[in-house]
């Protein structure tokens, strides 16, 4: 921890949750240390403190003593200044890191989004929406696939050779679309991404801590991953 915050970090989330797992990610490559205070029914007393700091009702969202920290992104770069760790998620070039801010922002925004957009149009239990929403969701998952199939090309993470804040973004959301709109075998570069990053140690755990919640995916989570 360093030094002059004098408190543990404190994340409130839902381990099923992808941009919870994208924080959680980040967390568990530095095993920087943390309280998760998942937000559910069992927990009504942190919902009620998580509401009181952010009346947005969004999570993740971190404590670290009296500050308090909405989106994943800006929480993974806060992580890195105030509490670095042996793991480096933005490179200290500025061109290379907007290389993987402009790479977390593709996952989280040509990703992340659609797949979101298919299950929200699913929990809405209106069969019409549910077809509508997945429809939309795949036509923009397959443009963002085949582009990611090129420029994965030769790269070994999503913003070059390191692991960085994009492959943070980039596991939770091709996890997840993979469900709602599968990668198809005409895209080997990006299938074997998405295995790459859930052979993450760091990725892997948090698959592994959502694995009870699975039954909550309402388009029908696959027995695989």
């Amino acid at each position: 921890m360093a030094a002059g915050t004098g408190t543990q970090l404190a994340l409130y989330g839902h381990p099923f949750s992808s941009y919870t797992q994208k924080v959680l990610i980040a967390l568990y490559e530095n095993g920087t240390p943390f309280e998760f205070r998942c937000l559910g029914p069992d927990t009504p007393q942190h919902a009620a403190e998580w509401q009181r700091r952010w009346p947005l009702n969004k999570f993740p969202l971190l404590v670290d003593g009296e500050r308090d920290l909405a989106e994943s992104s800006i929480i993974i770069e806060y992580l890195q200044i105030v509490h670095p760790g042996p793991v480096r998620l933005l490179p200290a070039d500025a061109t290379a890191a907007l290389d993987v801010r402009f790479m977390d922002r593709f996952f989280d925004l040509h990703v992340m989004t659609p797949m979101q957009h298919a299950v929200g149009g699913a929990l809405t239990g209106v069969t019409a929406k549910r077809e509508e929403a997945l429809a939309y969701a795949a036509g923009k998952l397959e443009m963002a696939y085949a582009w990611l199939e090129r420029h994965l090309a030769g790269k070994g993470w999503a913003a070059g050779a390191e692991f960085s804040l994009a492959d943070c973004a980039a596991a939770p959301s091709l996890f997840y679309a993979d469900w709602t709109h599968p990668i198809s075998a005409s895209y080997p570069v990006l299938r074997a991404y998405r295995a790459r990053l859930l052979a993450r140690p760091s990725f892997a755990r948090a698959v592994e801590e959502a694995r009870q919640f699975r039954h909550l995916f309402p388009l029908g989570a696959p027995q695989r991953d």
